[in-house]
Formats: structure tokens, sequence, C-alpha cells
């Protein structure tokens, strides 16, 4: 935008009578952290609290802070999930979103980032950005206390709207285990990307994740990673258009789980050893088309490639749908059309034309065994999808 020959002084009139805030975000120090607030708290009933971590900071919801518009086009599309990890560009003409944000424009004498909403409703920062580090939080969801590591990557500045990614553990893990194992955080720290590592209940065989006939009982794991990104959203600056699940072995089932039961918060997943359940796949109704990326190899011990039955988890037996059906239900949840591609030199086979402009790809190991997904080609799928 150009402003002529307008002086300052009239220009600060006009910014103010068009009620455009010269306040900027940032800032480095610590508070604690308040449920419910306006704007992005946690379901109803939800109680939250922090514990000491390295170096995070935390906010009162509704502190004054600088206000983004959340970034990406609606409907953005690609194809071809295996491209190269570092450049993972769509086709040409489809629409994008880096994950450090838009193109931006500051108001006058503040600092205040706002990039391409798409029509999406103004995002405010917390005016006390987070410091980089790893906290471990709880929050209290259906009368259970529960808990996930925050991780806030040293490029994250807290001046402009970044995605959130929620990693899931596998069967007997944890949010540490899985923090500490996960290949995420090297592919999404550089772009200043939040992420959230929650633990699941102990169930029969360790920490797990309900996903109906596995693989712990009397827990809402959904409502529960719901409330979590709620609780992130009131400290960090998050686009809400622009949160992602990812997860491995059974962390990869409640990423699929989430694809089908929780479309309206998360805009794109990515399970790893993993498959639908043939047990639940009747329920699985996501409320929109959405993005899913699955990570196999043919040599999985404990999750056949080809499918069939499995009791790992004691009492709670389970029928994996195998790696290929999985691909084909996703491609008809999502009213895809046609084939999906051949695979490409990264081993993904990927549905293109899908409703919504979503994409569904399964990316094949050769060989191998029960292992974690490609993050070098799974983030770049998943972050040129943001929610509608």
């Amino acid at each position: 935008m150009t402003y002529g020959r307008t002086s300052l002084p009239k220009l600060i009139l006009v910014l103010g009578a068009l009620g455009i805030s010269l306040w900027g975000c940032g800032g480095d120090s610590d508070g604690t952290t308040s449920a419910g607030g306006d704007g992005g708290g946690p379901a109803a009933g939800a109680s939250t609290s922090s514990s000491s971590g390295s170096g995070s900071g935390s906010v009162s919801a509704g502190t004054t802070g600088s206000t983004s518009s959340s970034t990406g086009s609606d409907g953005a599309s690609t194809s071809g999930a295996g491209g190269d990890g570092g450049g993972g560009g769509p086709a040409a003409g489809a629409s994008t979103s880096s994950a450090g944000g838009g193109a931006s424009t500051s108001s006058a004498g503040g600092g205040a980032s706002t990039s391409g909403a798409g029509g999406g409703e103004p995002i405010t920062c917390p005016s006390t950005a987070l410091r980089a580090g790893d906290t471990n939080k709880t929050i209290t969801v259906g009368g259970s206390n529960r808990s996930y590591v925050l991780h806030v990557p040293a490029a994250y500045d807290g001046s402009k709207p970044v995605p959130l990614v929620v990693d899931l553990h596998p069967l007997g893990g944890s949010g540490p285990s899985e923090r500490s194992g996960s290949p995420y955080p090297a592919q999404t720290d550089p772009e200043g990307v939040i992420m959230a590592f929650p633990s699941g209940l102990a169930g029969p065989s360790g920490g797990a994740w309900n996903v109906g006939p596995c693989c712990v009982k009397n827990t809402d794991d959904v409502a529960f990673v719901k409330a979590m990104v709620a609780q992130i959203q009131e400290t960090a600056c998050i686009d809400p258009k622009r949160i992602y699940a990812v997860g491995f072995s059974m962390g990869g089932g409640m990423s699929h789980y989430l694809a089908c039961h929780a479309a309206d918060t998360f805009a794109a997943v990515a399970p790893a050893a993993f498959d639908l359940l043939q047990e639940n796949i009747a329920d699985c109704k996501p409320s929109r088309p959405i993005t899913v990326i699955s990570f196999r190899s043919t040599g999985d011990p404990i999750v056949p490639y080809a499918g069939g039955h499995s009791a790992v988890v004691s009492g709670m037996p389970i029928t994996f749908l195998g790696a290929k059906s999985t691909l084909e239900k996703w491609g008809q949840i999502n009213k895809c059309t046609g084939s999906p591609s051949a695979e490409d030199s990264k081993g993904c086979s990927t549905f293109s034309n899908c409703e919504g402009g979503v994409e569904v790809a399964l990316c094949t190991k050769q060989g191998g065994g029960h292992d974690y997904g490609n993050a070098a080609v799974g983030w770049p799928v998943l972050k040129r999808h943001t929610m509608p």
C-alpha cells in the first residue's frame, strides 16, 4: 500500500480512524497460564496449569497483543506427496502457505504483522512471547489430569501466527519419550513451528490412546487433544488454520482417529506404522475432507503391511485394514477421483484429485520394520494444506 504525499500526522489520524492497532507482539517475561479466556480457551470444564520447564513463559488469555490474520488460502490443493523434503512445493497453480507465515505489512509505529487471511478472523498474538525450550504442562479434562510437553523452538518470536504440530507417541510411550525420538522437530524448528507432545493414559500395555476398540478405556482422548490445543493457543501465537497431527505406531492410530473425529481442528495428519481399523471404520466420518499422508514399511512385524488381526494389547483385539486398503478408504472418504499415482522416488502413491483440494498419500518403505515416517517428506505435504 502506498500513502502518496499524505503527511505523517494525517496518516496516523487515518490509521486511527480505521481502527488499525499500533501495538506489537513480543517480549520475554514469564507469566502464568489462565484457562478458558476469550477466543480459544479449553473445552468447558477443562482447567489448566503448568509445571516448571526450560525457559517457557505464558500469559493470561485476553492479554492485549498484536493482531494478525490467519495465513494461507482456502482450499489449497497440491499433488505429489513424495517431493523433495527441502522444497515440498505443490504443482503449478496450487495455493501454498509457508510455516513461518506469509508476506506481512506493518502498521505505522507498531510492528504488528498481518498476513493474508483468505477471509479468516484476525488472530491476536499474546503480548508476551514464549521463550524457547521444553516445558511440562498439565490440563484437567473429564476429571483426569493430563500432561504434555510444549516445545518452543528458538526461531519462534511470537510476532506472527505459526503452525502447531501435535506429535503422538507409540504404545507404552509418553510425551517426553516422543519428544526425544520424533523426527519432526528437525524439520519444523527452523520455521518457528510450535510442537506439543501429549501423554496417553496407562492401559494394559502402558501409555496408550483410546481409538475405540483399543488401547485404553474410559477416556476421551479427542477431547483431551482439543483442550490441549486450546490451552496452547492462549499463550502461543498459533494459526488455527494450520494445526496438524503426526504420530508413530499407536500414535499413528490416534492421528487417523483425529482425522476421523477432529477434522474441525486439524488441517492434515501424517500417521506412521499404523492403519485404519476394521472395527471403527464405519464411525470415521470427518466433518470435511482432510489430507492424510501415511508412512508404512513392508517389513513391519507389528502392524503387517497387508493388514490383519492383532492382539498386542491384552483383551483389546483389533483388525488392521492394511496399508493399501487404508489409502483406498481415505480416498473414498475424501471423495477422490481416478486412481492414485504410481510410487515416486520416495515411495509415495497419491490421490491428488480429491474434494476440497486435499490429497491422500501412502509412502511405502520397502523392507524396513516398525518405523517412524519420513518427516522430510511428511512436513512439506502437511504445511501446504490449511483449514478452509
